[in-house]
């Protein structure tokens, strides 16, 4: 005979089985069991919270900027075996000062050690590359160890500016292509509503590398405009299914424009989780390689802007723009009267049963 603490046992595996494959079951299916659009006031405060963090931490925060914004003097030397730690502690003996940055890049034979420093003058230049030297004994490409091993150049701050400054203007061309296509293959509340997702996106991730400090570089800007591509075709994707389960309602009385935007939602949340996760896997590679065996650098810079981007990219397509385009459909007089008979409709059913 079972015991009853064993019946209630299995039982509540069983329960938790059947809630975990039931999960599993809506999510590949797309059933419409996930009510995304009918919660779209909690994700619009979660966005509008997520966003007064992150603006928050631009400006009081604000950015750690690389050398190729803030301008300076930039030392190089083979790194050997050297550990960029070591270095840093030479150069602030030399100094007086911590230098702005240290980093190995390269691999092998070619393995650099770089290093970045305020703008320096001759004598604060030689006598920090003796140091260097005295510390570590670099050697020149022929293998003779000198003082010559160790290279220097200046690193104007215009030249980042110069790259953020075209870069903002590809941003708002991109923009004003992307809603001009979209109004155009759809409608111009969905345009309306993908550009207020890539805003997000862009303000999000910009507030993720203030908040952890990460290095802003010109291939972080670079970067920050590829990920709007990869967040762009998710909601695309979205806004595409939308359309097809939304063509004709206005003459049909079983669903509303909400209800049929938020199955659309659910018929591709399971194609916006693998995108995303083949999208986060080829860049963990490149986070591995740019850390363990070429050293962090430009790869580095642009792997974890493009992870943090995906992330934010997939968050914006499925949580914020179609409950965005909803609302804006909302306004809609003919939209709001075939929902009002749509409710009518199922009201007076409920009546008669």
């Amino acid at each position: 005979m079972t015991s009853p603490t064993t019946t209630a046992a299995e039982s509540g595996e069983n329960s938790s089985s059947n809630r975990t494959e039931s999960l599993f079951n809506r999510l590949y299916t797309g059933t419409g069991a996930f009510e995304i659009v009918a919660n779209r006031r909690r994700f619009y405060m979660l966005t509008m919270a997520i966003v007064a963090v992150c603006l928050a931490a631009i400006l009081l925060r604000g950015f750690s900027f690389g050398i190729d914004f803030t301008g300076g003097t930039k030392l190089t030397m083979p790194a050997g075996d050297i550990d960029k730690d070591r270095v840093a502690a030479v150069v602030e003996e030399s100094l007086g000062e911590e230098p702005e940055m240290v980093q190995i890049v390269g691999t092998g034979n070619a393995r650099i050690v770089e290093i970045g420093t305020r703008f320096l003058n001759t004598d604060e230049i030689v006598s920090t590359k003796n140091a260097l030297f005295e510390a570590f004994q670099p050697v020149t490409a022929s293998g003779e160890t000198s003082v010559e091993a160790i290279g220097d150049s200046a690193r104007s701050e215009s030249w980042g500016g110069q790259v953020t400054e075209k870069a903002l203007i590809a941003l708002a061309v991109f923009l004003v292509i992307v809603f001009g296509y979209i109004a155009f293959r759809f409608e111009w509340q969905m345009a309306a509503a993908a550009i207020v997702a890539l805003f997000f996106d862009i303000i999000t991730t910009a507030g993720i590398y203030a908040i952890a400090g990460f290095e802003v570089t010109p291939a972080t800007v670079i970067g920050l405009l590829t990920i709007l591509g990869f967040s762009l075709y998710d909601t695309v994707v979205v806004f595409d299914k939308v359309e097809e389960n939304t063509r004709g309602l206005r003459h049909t009385a079983s669903h509303t424009y909400a209800e049929e935007a938020n199955l659309g939602v659910n018929q591709t949340l399971m194609r916006s989780i693998h995108t995303t996760i083949i999208g986060l896997l080829p860049l963990l590679a490149l986070v591995v390689i740019a850390v363990w065996i070429l050293g962090v650098g430009t790869l580095m810079d642009l792997a974890i802007v493009q992870m943090v981007g995906i992330v934010t990219g997939t968050f914006s397509s499925v949580f914020l723009a179609t409950p965005l385009l909803v609302s804006l459909k909302e306004r809609d007089p003919e939209i709001r009267r075939q929902s009002a008979k749509v409710l009518a409709r199922r009201a007076k059913q409920e009546a008669l049963a």
